[in-house]
This record gives C-alpha cells, structure tokens and sequence, in this order.
C-alpha cells in the first residue's frame, strides 16, 4: 500500500503551535506517514486572511519554519517540485514533500510574484479561502456562487499554468470553477472537496463539474470534514464511502484521490490520523474496489496529473 495526501495543514501548525515534523500530535509527522508508506504529502500554507497582518509575509515565516523542519528531518523527508524528484526521493526510502499555498491572496494580485513563489517550490495553490480576494470568490455557504474569477484572477491562472503551478478549486466559487474549465488547457485539481449530491455543503462539487472535472483529467481529494461527509460528528468510513462509490460512478475512478485536510479540520475521524489510511484501503476492498482502482485513488490519479504537469 502506498498514498498521497493532496491536502494537510500541518505546517500551519507547526508554526503557531511548535510542533515538530517527526513526531507530534499532529494528524500529519513522518512517523505516521510511514506508517502509511506515504509516496509523498502535500503540505498547505495555510493562511487566514482576516487574522494576519499580511498574507505574503505570514506565507514567508511559514515556509521558513517548514523547510527547516524538512532540513533537520532530511534522511526521512525531502521537498520535492516534479514527479521525477519524486521518484528519484521515493527510490532512495524518503517521502516527497509537494508545497501548496492555501489562499491566492498570498500574491496580492502580483503577476510576478507567480514565478517568485515557483522558484520557492510552491506547485499547487488554492485560488480562494473562505474570504474573497484580488483572484476570485469563496464558496463559503453560496454567498458568492456564481461569481467568476475576477479580470486579474484569470490572468494569475494564466501564469500559474506558464510556470508550472496546479490551480486548486477546493474552496473556489461554482463560477470560478467553470472558469477555470474555459481558462485552463492542462488539469486543474480540487485538492479536499467531496460530492454535493450525497452531502449539501457548498465545498462539495456538484455532478456536472466532476465531470467537467474529469473530463479535463483532474482529480478531487477526498475530504475527512465531517461537514462535508456528511451529518455524523466522528465521520465514518462508511460515510466516505458512499462520496467514493458516488464520485466513481458519476466521473469515473480516475478522478478520485485522497485529500484529507488533517491538521485542518476541527473533527476526529474513523481514520484517526495519516497512519490510519490503510483501513480505508482496506473498506473500499470489502466494497468491491480492486486493488488497481484503489492504487489510482491513492496515489495513481495524482501521479497521472504530476506527469502532464511537472
């Protein structure tokens, strides 16, 4: 068993509450992610808009703090920007660490700032948090639905996809996704967000854009908020299943990844951390799921997108 995790808010809490990358309680440190034989984790840059003085400057101290992290856990963990680094990492007995930024605003509308944070090893972002910004509109309870990305905000995705960063529309308004579908020639992602017609929450993705989503040859990470699962206050595998069988059946297996957004959310979880994922392995084949399909869930959709991207 092998997985990548699209989506982790670890580093974010590594940073304001001084946890370590090796072991922690954290839902996310490498002990458990070897347990997990994870092949890689994309660790987010979370940041959030309304308690920070500035987005870019909080991102900085951030990043800072995570790559001396990545440097004092260096024989276990290395940052890794393309999928032959990865595997190259992966041959030698290490995980692969992808970095994300989760809030666009982090480049306060600055088209050069794209390559800036490329050159760092950023390669996913996630256009919008729960708040709006210089890039586009939240999705946060449908207040801004069917708002599109904003005149700068496409011209941003336009860079991204020049430099080789992955537009990420977890998070995104319904009209900004469907502009990325018209903006967008490679795949774009939703790292976390689940199926809206089995759980109604507006971070889900409704059946027409898994399709459209599909049909791109993107993926969608599974999310663990309980919330977006569905009403249960520790969601259950069961729960997760049901959005698994659902997305497969509507856009088809290559589709579906893994997104847990551990460290993130406020909810336990059946799967109680990383370490746990191979009792989600181990359901889907009780479901019927052959091993191939749940390889692609867990690690072969994403390595498919890395491939045309990086």
């Amino acid at each position: 068993m092998y997985s990548i995790d699209l989506h982790c808010d670890t580093a974010s809490r590594l940073l304001y509450e001084n946890f370590k990358l090796k072991e922690s309680e954290c839902k996310v440190d490498i002990k458990k992610l070897k347990k997990a034989n994870a092949k890689a984790q994309v660790f987010a840059h979370f940041i959030e808009l309304n308690i920070v003085d500035n987005p870019y400057t909080e991102f900085k101290k951030m990043y800072s703090n995570f790559m001396k992290e990545l440097e004092e856990n260096k024989n276990d963990i290395e940052l890794v920007t393309n999928l032959l680094e990865l595997e190259e990492v992966n041959n030698k007995g290490k995980i692969g660490a992808f970095l994300s930024i989760e809030e666009g605003e982090v480049l306060e509308g600055k088209i050069e700032r794209v390559k800036e944070i490329y050159d760092m090893g950023i390669r996913f972002i996630t256009l919008t948090w729960n708040f709006k910004n210089s890039i586009g509109y939240p999705n946060a309870g449908f207040k801004y639905k069917d708002y599109g990305l904003t005149e700068k905000g496409k011209e941003i995705v336009e860079e991204m996809e020049r430099v080789g960063i992955i537009p990420d529309c977890s998070h995104l308004s319904d009209g900004g996704f469907y502009d990325l579908v018209d903006i967008c020639k490679k795949p774009f992602i939703a790292t976390h967000s689940n199926a809206r017609l089995i759980t109604d929450h507006s971070r889900n993705l409704t059946d027409e854009m898994i399709v459209k989503l599909a049909n791109k040859g993107g993926v969608m990470g599974l999310n663990f908020c309980a919330p977006f699962l569905g009403n249960e206050k520790v969601p259950s595998i069961n729960s997760m299943i049901s959005h698994v069988k659902h997305i497969k059946n509507v856009g088809g297996i290559d589709v579906l990844a893994l997104g847990t957004d551990f460290d993130g959310i406020g909810n336990e979880v059946e799967v109680e951390n990383i370490g746990e994922i191979g009792k989600l392995r181990d359901a889907l084949l009780k479901e019927g799921f052959t091993n191939s399909e749940i390889d692609k869930i867990f690690y072969g959709n994403i390595k498919r997108v890395l491939k045309e991207w990086l």
